[in-house]
């Protein structure tokens, strides 16, 4: 009797290649690669401005420019934050108060004006929200002239509260909040309402604390917004003690001479609260993400 032999099973597995294998472990390398590039392309600038702080006048001027400076010295910083003729320290804190209230208000009125807009229904709902928004394509330079007009009329001319109020409604700000309140989900809202809570507490014990994220966010662009303001403060502050740090520091430059070791001296002092308030607000904004009571 003829036997049958059953033909040689075919191998399921790829084909192993050392093509497939490098392709997959170099991407990773280039991803890294590029990532370094492009954190040298952010970071160069900012160590070229710290180097430039601890150079002698002589030197921060010189050409071609050096990274490492032969003399290493504190005399910028000496000059700027021990003379009553460049008070950095109080332009410094003119900035943070003004750029903390303003930061307040724009949260706080941008709140208050995104929630009806979010949540309620009225006559004029969408006209009024459409208005809002139509003022985002105004250019701010258009307001100069009014604003600075009523600031007069209003007697805040060289006050700190010429550089809070003005800005304090934002428009970006309503928009902004409105779509993260709708975004939250409302069966929250209505299970308050059966409990017996109101329109103002559903808003300020279940909203509020779940909109923490969007309100950081917001509170850290309005403060970094008036901080970093340099053309309004120049019309509207006269006095060297109401200065703000970005008005003030362009004093220390003339038409004839540019003291380039004050400058980035100044430039140093005032980058470092910006640094330490995006340390602060990431550790807030993870912990806001993390008790909201939402799954992503």
């Amino acid at each position: 009797m003829a036997t049958t032999t059953a033909p040689p099973a075919k191998s399921t597995a790829p084909p192993a290649g050392p093509a497939r294998g490098s392709a997959r472990g170099g991407r990773p390398v280039l991803r890294y690669a590029g990532l370094v590039l492009l954190a040298l392309v952010v970071i160069t600038p900012l160590l070229f401005i710290l180097v430039t702080s601890i150079k002698t006048r002589q030197e921060a001027t010189g050409t071609p420019p050096t990274w490492i400076p032969d003399d290493i010295t504190g005399q910028a910083y000496d000059a700027i934050l021990g003379s009553s003729e460049t008070p950095v320290l109080r332009w410094f804190l003119n900035s943070m108060i003004a750029a903390f209230s303003n930061s307040l208000l724009v949260v706080a009125t941008a709140a208050l004006a995104a929630y009806p807009l979010a949540r309620m229904e009225f006559r004029g709902k969408r006209i009024v929200f459409g208005a809002i928004i139509a003022t985002l394509f105004i250019p701010p330079v258009i307001l100069i002239i009014p604003n600075y007009l009523i600031v007069g009329e209003l007697k805040w001319l060289d006050t700190l509260v010429a550089v809070i109020i003005p800005t304090a409604a934002s428009a970006f700000g309503v928009f902004f909040l409105r779509q993260f309140f709708l975004s939250l989900p409302v069966e929250l809202e209505e299970a308050a309402f059966i409990d017996g809570a109101n329109r103002w507490q559903v808003f300020w014990r279940i909203v509020l604390p779940l909109s923490k994220p969007a309100l950081v966010t917001l509170g850290l662009l309005a403060f970094l917004t008036n901080y970093n303001d340099f053309l309004w403060p120049v019309y509207v502050l006269f006095s060297p003690e109401f200065q703000t740090l970005p008005a003030g520091l362009s004093t220390l430059q003339s038409a004839n001479s540019v003291r380039y070791d004050l400058l980035t001296a100044g430039a140093v002092v005032a980058s470092i609260p910006v640094l330490l308030l995006y340390v602060v607000a990431q550790r807030y904004i993870i912990e806001g993400v993390s008790r909201s009571g939402l799954k992503g």
